[in-house]
Formats: C-alpha cells, sequence, structure tokens
C-alpha cells in the first residue's frame, strides 16, 4: 500500500511590494522622503528626476500659457499631487482644475489638463503615468516632449485590460512645432508648439 504525497507549494518569488495612497502619506508624515521627491503611481514609490535647466524653463512657460489660457476660473497646479486612485497619487508637472486655490477643499482626485515636462522620464510619462490619467478621467493629457521637441497629445480614456491601471488613451496625436492644440476645456485658445518648447 503507497502513501499518498502531497506536493509541497511552490515558493513565490519576492516581488515588489505595492502600497496604497494612504500608506505613502502616512511614510511621509512619517518623514520617510524628506529631502526626497517622489510620487506614487500604481502602487509604486518612484523617485522623480532632478530638473535640469530645460525641464524648468518648459515648465514655466507652460505654467504662463494655461494660467492666461484658462483664466481666473480654473487654478493651474504646478507639481502638487492628484490623488487619481487608492494606488496613485503621482505629481504632475502641471495640472488644470476647476475653481480657485481657496475653493480647493481635499487633494483633486482629475484635472482638466494634465502636463508632463519630459526628458529621462519620456518612457513613464507615456506608460504607467497616462495609464493612471486616463483611469482617473483625465480628458486632455499633453507631453512636453523635450527630446523630440514634439508635443504629444492624448485623449479620450477608454478601458484597456493590457494597461497598468486598466485604462489607456484612445487618441494619441504628435504635434511638431510650427503647429498649434486647442485644450479641450479651453477650445477658444490656440496653444503653439513653439511656446511650449525651451
Amino acid at each position: 500500500m503507497s502513501a499518498t504525497v502531497t506536493p509541497s507549494p511552490v515558493p513565490q518569488a519576492p516581488g515588489p511590494r505595492h502600497w496604497t495612497r494612504d500608506e505613502f502619506y502616512r511614510l511621509a508624515e512619517l518623514g520617510f522622503f524628506r529631502g526626497e521627491r517622489v510620487e506614487l503611481v500604481n502602487g509604486m514609490i518612484r523617485t522623480m528626476s532632478p530638473q535640469n535647466l530645460p525641464h524648468q524653463t518648459a515648465l514655466l512657460l507652460a505654467l504662463d500659457l494655461l494660467r492666461a489660457a484658462f483664466g481666473p476660473g480654473c487654478t493651474v497646479r504646478p507639481q502638487l499631487p492628484l490623488d487619481v486612485s487608492p494606488t496613485s497619487s503621482p505629481e504632475p508637472d502641471l495640472a488644470v482644475v476647476p475653481g480657485s486655490p481657496r475653493s480647493l477643499t481635499a487633494t483633486p482626485t482629475t484635472a482638466l489638463l494634465v502636463v508632463e515636462v519630459a526628458d529621462t522620464s519620456l518612457a513613464d510619462d507615456r506608460g504607467d503615468k497616462a495609464a493612471a490619467y486616463a483611469a482617473a478621467g483625465v480628458p486632455d493629457y499633453w507631453i512636453v516632449n523635450l527630446i523630440d521637441r514634439t508635443l504629444e497629445v492624448y485623449r479620450v480614456p477608454r478601458l484597456d485590460a493590457a494597461s497598468p491601471s486598466g485604462w489607456s488613451y484612445t487618441d494619441v496625436r504628435t504635434f511638431t512645432p510650427g503647429r498649434s492644440v486647442n485644450p479641450l476645456a479651453a477650445p477658444g485658445v490656440s496653444v503653439a508648439v513653439d511656446d511650449l518648447l525651451p
């Protein structure tokens, strides 16, 4: 009579730990990130790259253009968090949200327009960040691509099982210098690509 042998479970290889937004904020309160610029995207805590002069210049150019484009009815938030999901709190270079700074009683969960200035961060901005913004229903997402000197415009969020967040953008277009784009939430305003590039 032979004994039945139960196979041992196959041990799982260690993997990254995914964090919630609440855990991320608690770590920040406890001083874990002192002296570092970090953000939470799809459960992963990421160190943000230092900003070189072209990045700084492009950010300031876009900040001025968007404040003029949207006027006093909106706030253009520079490098402040958006609580887009329970596992994502990215800090986009710029996010346009309705209302004045005093009317914002909590961290916004979406935006009318998000702008990222990208050089070393280009792959992340096109990938995980785009997926997180699409999942949050951000209708208009722009990447000022400093490497190729173009403006990438992402629109029409949709469900996408292959995406890290389950969402992606359906309409992706690239605008070169000499061309202009109209923000969806300010269609009467034309923003020239040249005016966004340092």
